[in-house]
């Protein structure tokens, strides 16, 4: 079974409490967890890396967290933020949502309820207008069903299976996922079709995403399935 995991980043200078909260996160195969100690080595890892939602302490040594936020959502990164914080005010909650957060959770929480609106808020950002993913040379767009190559202005349409090929690939990092596997997820129809309809979809992408469809480099063939290189 491949685990389609999400990757978390998660900012607090207080390291005992981020090894907590990071150890009780990677106890859950769904969460690839990377962590910061301030504001800036945040927003450096924002700028070279993809995530997936971010849990991002108010008090931080160099940048307030909301400040941060503000930041993020200037850069056109609209991936959830939950803001943790030790404050409880009616005035912080508002200061952290108008900073542009999803959420706010006062110190201490019970990580049963952190984890249920981590989850709760990667759901509806994966199917909201702003969900975004870098695949290759391109940015996919799942909720418009479109591919936009970085040096060109002109977007590419998919079709829902198409577009669902290719986030469920996504998920699925670097693993290898079998024909099997992705036909399963993807259609309703006896297995006895999954070989041609899978490879025509498969095909029909390729035409639309590789320099030369022949030598595919980005939604590759692999021993066992495919893959897709990101």
């Amino acid at each position: 079974m491949i685990v389609l995991s999400k990757r978390i980043l998660l900012v607090d200078d207080e390291a005992e409490l981020r090894k907590a909260l990071a150890d009780q996160l990677r106890l859950h195969e769904e969460f690839e967890v990377r962590e910061a100690a301030d504001g800036a080595a945040a927003l450096t890892l924002l700028e070279t890396e993809e995530f997936d939602a971010v849990l991002l302490d108010v008090a931080l040594p160099d940048l307030d967290g909301r400040e941060v936020c503000r930041l993020m959502r200037r850069k056109g990164i609209h991936i959830p933020v939950i803001l943790l914080t030790g404050l409880d005010g009616d005035a912080d909650t508002i200061l952290g949502l108008d900073s542009g957060a999803n959420d706010y959770m006062t110190k201490p929480f019970r990580i049963g309820v952190l984890l249920a609106r981590l989850r709760a808020h990667l759901r509806q950002y994966e199917f909201s207008e702003d969900a975004a993913f870098s695949i290759g040379p391109y940015i996919f767009r799942p909720a418009a069903k479109t591919l936009r190559h970085n040096r060109r202005s002109k977007d590419i349409a998919l079709s829902d299976k198409e577009s669902a090929i290719l986030k469920f690939l996504y998920r699925a990092g670097d693993a290898v996922v079998s024909g099997e596997t992705l036909y399963a997820e993807i259609w309703d129809h006896a297995a006895a079709l999954m070989t041609h309809t899978l490879q025509t979809h498969i095909y029909r992408l390729r035409q639309k995403i590789e320099e030369d469809p022949t030598q595919p480099r980005i939604l590759v063939s692999e021993p066992g399935g495919y893959r897709l290189v990101r």
